[in-house]
């Protein structure tokens, strides 16, 4: 299980150095894609595995939204390797996408990790941290 948030830098070669805590979940590798919310998502090649046969196989690829869904991870995705300083190479257009400047935050949110720029992530938070009571009632009042 990926856990925990920290701050990192993109060096001006676009390559991203992992937490040291995460870097063994993506010893054998790591796809990084488009991510919901302005970020970038990395997965684990059995992670990622895991994704497409799950939630991406299962859209009807008749259907626009779909297709579209398809073409919005598919394509942006990249396979990678990290380096022995535990760095990955970020795609200028996945950074573009995320809108990656050279302060971000790197969190763990499960089975995966997620890239923001760090301004982004502290509104992503402060947004959060605004309605998380609400939705946790929400979601205690379906049981």
């Amino acid at each position: 299980m990926l856990l925990g948030e920290y701050e990192h830098t993109i060096d001006d070669k676009n390559r991203l150095t992992l937490p040291a805590k995460f870097r063994s979940a993506f010893s054998g590798g790591i796809v990084v894609t488009r991510g919901m919310d302005g970020c970038l998502s990395a997965y684990a090649p059995d992670a990622w595995e895991r994704v497409l046969q799950g939630r991406l196989a299962s859209l009807d690829p008749l259907s626009k939204e779909g297709r579209r869904m398809q073409r919005f991870f598919y394509s942006g995705a990249t396979e990678g390797e990290l380096d022995k300083q535990g760095r990955v190479n970020v795609p200028a257009a996945l950074i573009d996408h995320a809108g990656l400047g050279r302060e971000v935050v790197v969190a763990g949110v499960n089975d995966h990790v997620e890239i923001w720029d760090r301004e982004a992530w502290r509104r992503e938070l402060a947004e959060v941290e605004g309605s998380a009571e609400d939705v946790a009632e929400r979601l205690a009042e379906r049981d």
